[in-house]
């Protein structure tokens, strides 16, 4: 198996006698390729998984084996592609994605990997503007390329659509199921919207709340690519079926009923 996550929980000590659980028990198997979604309501812990798994926060218990070796903490072997693209703004394109191969590449080398994958997201001709010079959907476009351009073997992306709106994000679906489609690369892309998770998953995994834990997960059995919304319909039904309790839950604590 390629990423094995065991047992894993999470709690936080809100004072010396309180502690909360974030994540209960989370046992979750992906092969080498597959495209996973993690979808569930506000605070089950989605975006806290998935920074365990890159090795940001440590998990109080359990095992991540990515590969065959434990994770622990973070390491090129895996990218992360945030919410917010979060760019150097007095750098342009080109240079935003050469920056993290400094280290291992010269800078001709940086170039050529860097205009691969520039290209890839559709902003060759972008490479000499800035950040402040591009749409959102661009920017986030310009973070996929940098992430790309590391050759991570597992790729996170925690929302990296939520900010934006539906037309960019159904653009950007196109042109991510594209590049999952070239570069075989394991994702684990965390979403709230259960149309999005159906539509580039070959497997959605959906997440309880109080405390954070995976209820079950569904196979997207659906032809690629998944374009016909009604297509994804029943699929979308039986989600939200399963959902409709925990985001009750949800409501109830946020309101105090």
């Amino acid at each position: 198996m390629f990423l094995q996550l065991s047992h894993i929980n999470q709690h936080f000590h809100i004072d010396q006698q309180t502690k909360f659980t974030a994540l209960s028990d989370i046992n979750l198997s992906i092969d080498e390729g597959e495209f996973i979604s993690l979808l569930g309501p506000s605070g089950c812990g989605k975006s806290t998984l998935l920074s365990i798994i890159a090795g940001l926060l440590p998990a109080s218990d359990g095992t991540i084996l990515l590969d065959g070796q434990s994770i622990s903490k973070p390491g090129p072997d895996r990218g992360v592609v945030f919410q917010q693209p979060a760019l150097f703004p007095w750098m342009t394109v080109l240079d935003n994605v050469r920056f993290p191969l400094r280290k291992k590449h010269s800078k001709t080398e940086q170039t050529v990997i860097a205009d691969k994958f520039l290209k890839m997201v559709h902003l060759s001709k972008f490479k000499e503007r800035y950040p402040h010079e591009l749409s959102g959907g661009m920017q986030q476009r310009v973070a996929i390329a940098r992430t790309l351009a590391m050759d991570p073997k597992l790729l996170l992306m925690d929302e990296p659509f939520g900010a934006l709106d539906e037309q960019t994000r159904m653009h950007l679906h196109d042109q991510l199921e594209g590049i999952w489609s070239e570069t075989k690369k394991t994702i684990v892309f965390v979403t709230h919207s259960v149309s999005e998770a159906i539509q580039l998953s070959d497997r959605v995994v959906v997440m309880g709340t109080q405390p954070g834990r995976i209820l079950t997960e569904f196979p997207v059995d659906l032809p690629r690519p998944r374009r016909n919304k009604q297509d994804l319909v029943p699929l979308e039904e039986r989600v939200l079926a399963l959902l409709s309790e925990e985001i009750r839950k949800v409501k109830e604590e946020e309101y105090q009923v």
